[in-house]
């Protein structure tokens, strides 16, 4: 395919009804670029307020020394331009270019990386279009919105050679991987159950009447690859994340992060051999689509992974439910928690013992650093399949939970089974409920079918297949296509 030249590119863009006109990004004269210790790394960074500024804060200020640069700051929403463009000339002592449309950046043959903090519907395009124009890549958690999209990524990578690594940023913590070593030693018995929690205060966003989008705010290029549709302020800047179009709910926003870290206590685990999921958006009305409560169990064969999300916590007007953010492991021996372990029966914890575990230092942002001088695997620790498959849980969790029918919180789900711990997170949901006033037998859930799945094909089968299948991935509009063929 031919690459479009910068005046092709401007001249394009000129005439389109959108910001850009339809191209591909092709390869650039960074795709061969090997960088030294001494050459600077240049990276613009895509969406630049919220989780942004932390992007910018490690590339300009801490990293500064290593010689990295923020050459560019890309956001449809012009109003953070100044701000952030002081932060990155106090920190890194030059003026980024600020561009509202990622295309602009990736055109520029002296761009050598990209780093992600947009909303979850643009980080597979972005990844797959900075590898086409041979760029490496930071991309927040998740890497995709959908399945597609997250195998799209890998292929990417793979096909172009590039560094893709994901901001699920406890795969770069020496104290976590030690805990999954010693975990896996089988010290301490075989795994049963791996579960992760997200239980973080989600309350209510409101409702918020359709409008004319800000005039500082290109609306059309925010939304790119999801639906046409009218703007309201709960969708920028942050609630985005509880709609199906933009976001993946909490179980794909703070969840995936204890997601990732329950699949890698499941040794050599990809994707599992079925998923069921139930839940609902509990103890208020507002705009919002997703659960602010769900649970989630996946079948792995000689282990379950569970997943348990809470968003009515931490609110004392309410019901002082603590929050949690944390994983756990039940073993043939007893659980592990918090970096300790406890026999069945013990209320004492001993601390864990196991072989040494590796990671590439200097962090989340420091190790990528580190890869993309060094373009060795074993250097990213969270490559784009790391990444896919960690996302991926999720979404087939929000699968199955779309696909449910509605039951009473009265009655137990028959999907419980007698597994003690996926019958104790059901009753950890009940008791939520209850807490904060809600009574149970006037509360409807969502149950989600049982669904079969390849772990190698990518595809639901059985029962429900079609209708699941559907699901993986999503319509785009043009030009903002996640390709077949990357």
């Amino acid at each position: 395919m031919a690459r479009v030249t910068r005046r092709q590119f401007v001249k394009r863009s000129a005439a389109a009804s959108t910001a850009f006109g339809l191209f591909t990004v092709a390869g650039t004269k960074a795709s061969g670029r090997v960088l030294g210790a001494n050459d600077a790394i240049r990276i613009g960074v895509a969406g630049i307020r919220g989780r942004g500024r932390s992007h910018i804060d490690a590339f300009a200020g801490e990293l500064k020394d290593q010689n990295v640069q923020v050459t560019y700051l890309i956001d449809p929403d012009t109003r953070w331009f100044d701000s952030r463009k002081k932060s990155v000339a106090d920190l890194g002592g030059n003026e980024p270019k600020c561009v509202l449309d990622i295309r602009e950046a990736l055109d520029d043959k002296d761009l050598d990386a990209v780093s992600v903090a947009t909303c979850n519907h643009w980080h597979s395009l972005i990844t797959v279009w900075a590898c086409q124009a041979g760029k490496d890549v930071y991309v927040e958690k998740p890497i995709s919105h959908n399945v597609f999209e997250g195998r799209q990524c890998v292929r990417a990578a793979k096909k172009y050679d590039r560094v893709v690594q994901h901001g699920t940023q406890q795969r770069s913590s020496e104290g976590r991987a030690r805990e999954i070593a010693a975990l896996q030693s089988g010290k301490y018995g075989k795994l049963l159950v791996s579960k992760g929690y997200c239980c973080k205060p989600r309350w209510s966003i409101g409702d918020k009447p359709t409008e004319a989008p800000p005039s500082e705010l290109d609306f059309n290029l925010w939304l790119g690859p999801a639906p046409e549709q009218s703007y309201h302020a709960n969708l920028v800047p942050y609630n985005w994340h509880w709609f199906w179009d933009t976001g993946n709910g909490d179980i794909g926003n703070q969840g995936v992060h204890e997601m990732d870290v329950a699949r890698w206590a499941i040794k050599d685990s990809t994707l599992p051999k079925s998923v069921w999921s139930l839940g609902g958006r509990f103890g208020y009305n507002d705009q919002g689509q997703t659960p602010n409560t769900q649970m989630a169990v996946f079948d792995y064969g000689d282990a379950l992974l569970l997943f348990e999300v809470r968003g009515l916590v931490a609110n004392k007007d309410r019901g002082d439910v603590p929050r949690n953010v944390s994983n756990e492991y039940y073993t043939t021996e007893g659980m592990i928690r918090e970096g300790k372990f406890y026999p069945h029966g013990s209320k004492t914890g001993e601390k864990l013992e196991g072989p040494d575990a590796h990671v590439t230092p200097g962090g989340t942002f420091g190790a990528f650093i580190a890869a993309v001088r060094s373009r060795k695997p074993e250097d990213n620790n969270a490559d784009a399949e790391t990444a896919h498959h960690s996302a991926s849980l999720c979404h087939l969790a929000n699968i199955s939970y779309r696909l449910g029918d509605v039951a009473k919180f009265d009655k137990k789900s028959g999907k419980l089974g007698d597994n003690k711990q996926v019958v104790d997170s059901f009753a950890a949901l009940q008791d939520n409920l209850k807490a904060i006033g809600m009574t149970l037998d006037e509360v409807e859930y969502r149950v989600g079918p049982t669904l079969e799945f390849d772990a190698q094909s990518e595809r639901f089968t059985g029962d429900g297949a079609e209708q699941a299948n559907v699901l993986l991935t999503r319509p785009y509009r043009e030009p903002f296509v996640v390709p077949q063929d990357v």
